[in-house]
């Protein structure tokens, strides 16, 4: 979450089962709940590997108060239960976005044997996205400048590129835009249910994919068993919201950092407090306002490579990383090679233009200066991290359709389910995690001292995969607040210790570190 295909062979059969009972059909959906999905082998690209994986399409339609106004096709996968006899339905996914492809999901859960035992594992290309019915933007080039630190008169800047991008997916988005939301995906997700010829359907669904499970359990709440939300978002606030508890979790870790730092000053020789090692950040960002220093162009790539202070395993390489620089003797490579790792790592929506949508579903206001003012804020308090990206005006602050419907209320009236996030997750931090929770009245897994993003059947970690599975498997709950440990581990520089070595060469360098996590599954 945040931050910024053919089908022809697979759907000639849905056709003939749609014809088939058209004229049968009393309600004016029943034709796509009765629809039979033709399973096949997965056509080329669809998932990798393909082994083991058979694929489908569904026909859903594009508007579900006027069936009648065109057809979609959402693209799915399936990897079968490997004990049929015992076998207790499906399990549906969703890997977050919104706007991931979600086909290949179905691979996540390798190391799973027991849930795939007894589940069909379904993976999906929600409307909009990879090999469903697509919807694309227009291309937003820009000159303009959008530096970590912007001047006042740079904060226009943001404004015209989001009026510029909200054109662009107004003129390549067409009628189609306005249903490309998270209540008609969760509507596709029960006539795929329906279809499937299942009365209930069981979820596990990852970052953005947990709001899309909460609507799923609040629209059809009979036909939802077991769920995990997995890097929940906050059901009580909008979009917008929640990007100020992502930048107060920027500025957690940061803080964190700093404080694990200056307890190795021995190592390191940044300061003895906490804020004595922000001071050093901020010295090396003044003389980057002057021009490149320490191998960085300039105070921007730098304030965006302090982000790496989210990961744990990162932190004793960014503390060597910035000693060296203090010391006049950092790798004048480094820091490039630091940026691009995180850029990298950063999981952009697969298909530009849903995302851009689907957003557009809360509330934002549309007054620029509110943005502005939080911009100023951040980039006065903490431009470390890319904040004032998170602070600026959007898209859909200058939506150019009207939504055809309002988020529902999110209820629960289905069995509880479970809710996991990490303390350290800058993408869905764990206080939107915890109003989850605490709304749908289910458990929590808490997953302390880790900045990763996902992690059921994602991060090799044994606490969260054993209480998952057992809950999956067995229908057996955690305690309602039970912690685990994380596996994003920093690493073994007791707190005195002096340093083995040089700054340089003391351990791995961070930009491999990054490189490592960058190529790590994770949900969008």
């Amino acid at each position: 979450m945040r931050k910024r295909w053919g089908a022809a062979a697979l759907v000639a059969p849905l056709f003939v089962s749609l014809v088939g009972t058209a004229q049968a059909a009393p309600g004016p959906l029943d034709e796509y709940y009765a629809q039979t999905i033709a399973w096949a082998e997965c056509p080329a690209g669809w998932v990798s590997p393909s082994t083991g994986v058979e694929c489908a399409s569904v026909v859903v339609p594009m508007d579900y108060k006027n069936p009648g106004n065109g057809n979609l096709e959402i693209a799915i996968s399936r990897k079968k239960a490997t004990e049929p006899s015992r076998r207790r339905g499906v399990l549906m996914t969703n890997p977050g976005g919104p706007g991931g492809s979600g086909l290949g999901a179905v691979h996540w859960f390798t190391a799973q044997t027991d849930v795939l035992k007894i589940y069909d594992v379904i993976g999906m290309d929600p409307r909009g996205v990879g090999r469903s019915t697509q919807i694309r933007c227009i291309s937003t080039p820009s000159d303009d400048e959008f530096p970590s630190r912007p001047t006042d008169a740079q904060l226009a800047n943001w404004s015209d590129y989001a009026r510029a991008v909200e054109d662009n997916c107004r003129r390549g988005g067409g009628e189609m835009r306005r249903f490309i939301s998270t209540m008609n995906t969760a509507r596709d997700m029960d006539v795929i249910r329906g279809a499937m010829g299942e009365k209930k359907i069981s979820y596990v669904g990852y970052s953005y994919g947990t709001q899309l499970g909460a609507v799923y359990g609040s629209m059809f709440p009979k036909n939802l068993d077991r769920s995990v939300l997995d890097s929940a978002l906050d059901p009580l606030k909008t979009w917008h919201e929640q990007d100020v508890d992502v930048v107060d979790a920027i500025t957690d870790n940061l803080r964190k950092w700093t404080a694990w730092t200056a307890a190795r000053n021995s190592a390191y020789g940044l300061g003895t407090t906490a804020a004595a090692v922000r001071g050093e950040l901020d010295a090396i960002a003044e003389k980057l306002k002057s021009g490149p220093y320490g191998g960085y162009a300039d105070v921007t790539s730098f304030d965006y490579a302090v982000g790496a202070t989210r990961y744990r395993r990162s932190w004793a390489a960014f503390s060597r990383h910035i000693a060296s620089i203090k010391a006049g003797v950092a790798d004048q490579g480094e820091a490039a090679a630091i940026v691009a790792a995180l850029k990298k790592g950063d999981v952009e929506p697969t298909s530009a233009g849903t995302f851009q949508a689907v957003v557009c579903e809360w509330d934002w206001s549309t007054d620029v200066n509110t943005y502005y003012n939080d911009m100023k804020r951040w980039r006065d308090t903490n431009p470390y991290g890319g904040t004032v990206d998170y602070m600026a005006p959007t898209n859909c602050t200058f939506r150019s359709f009207q939504r055809p419907e309002k988020i529902p209320a999110i209820t629960r009236k289905y069995p509880a389910g479970l809710v996991v996030n990490s303390d350290g997750d800058t993408q869905t931090p764990l206080a939107n995690g915890r109003v989850m929770a605490e709304h749908l009245n289910q458990p929590l897994i808490s997953v302390s001292n880790d900045g990763q993003h996902g992690h059921y059947a994602l991060r090799r970690n044994a606490c969260v995969d054993t209480l998952v599975n057992k809950y999956l498997v067995s229908g057996i709950l955690p305690a309602s607040r039970v912690t685990c440990a994380g596996t994003d581990i920093a690493e073994d520089v007791p707190p005195g210790a002096a340093a083995s070595a040089g700054v340089q060469s003391a351990g791995r360098p961070l930009s491999a570190i990054l490189g490592e996590i960058a190529a790590e599954t994770k949900p969008f």
